[in-house]
């Protein structure tokens, strides 16, 4: 017979428990359930604020791959990216919902008005924390001038991209091939 804090308990044939470690154990579990249960008399703005600091935050960013009647995709040439050409894209803002949000980015960039098909990837990045929403678009009207971030706007054949991106190449083909076949020149 085993004495554990005054109970008496009979070990059966092959029942294997190790004293200290189950006392380690039960004194976690009870240390565990009593800080939920005081944590749960705190007042529902301490659990938000918490949750605000202690949980991961994303940033979610909205793209628009525009195709045109030649399967070309747009490329808009960015001010500020070492690698210049890319995706149109931007954050989304908080509050903001995302169909709104390329909407939003589209227009600022260029003075273009675009509308969505329809969402083709929603994906987190394995690398950082980051949300990307990429939507199927086209342009409906307006003409490009271009802004502080965008240079340029031009279409590219999806075999002969220009630098850019890894990722966004990877996607432009990934998408292209899914939307129009299997019409991809692979170097």
């Amino acid at each position: 017979m085993r004495h554990w804090g005054g109970n008496e308990r009979k070990m059966q044939g092959d029942e294997r428990a190790n004293g200290p470690l189950v006392c380690i154990y039960n004194a976690g579990t009870f240390m565990m359930r009593f800080l939920l249960r005081t944590w749960q008399k705190f007042p529902q703005w301490t659990h938000v604020l918490a949750a605000q600091i202690l949980r991961p935050r994303f940033r979610v960013a909205v793209s628009a791959l525009v195709f045109d009647d030649q399967q070309r995709v747009l490329l808009f040439k960015h001010t500020y990216r070492k690698l210049e050409w890319g995706i149109p894209a931007g954050a989304l803002e908080y509050g903001e919902q995302p169909v709104d949000g390329i909407l939003r980015e589209f227009f600022e960039e260029t003075g273009m008005t675009i509308a969505v098909d329809r969402l083709l990837v929603a994906e987190s990045s394995r690398y950082i924390r980051h949300v990307s929403l990429v939507y199927l678009c086209k342009i409906v009207s307006g003409e490009f001038r271009d802004s502080y971030e965008i240079s340029e706007m031009q279409y590219f054949d999806v075999n002969s991209l220009p630098p850019m991106l890894f990722d966004e190449k990877d996607l432009i083909r990934s998408v292209h091939k899914n939307l129009f076949g299997d019409q991809l020149e692979l170097a």
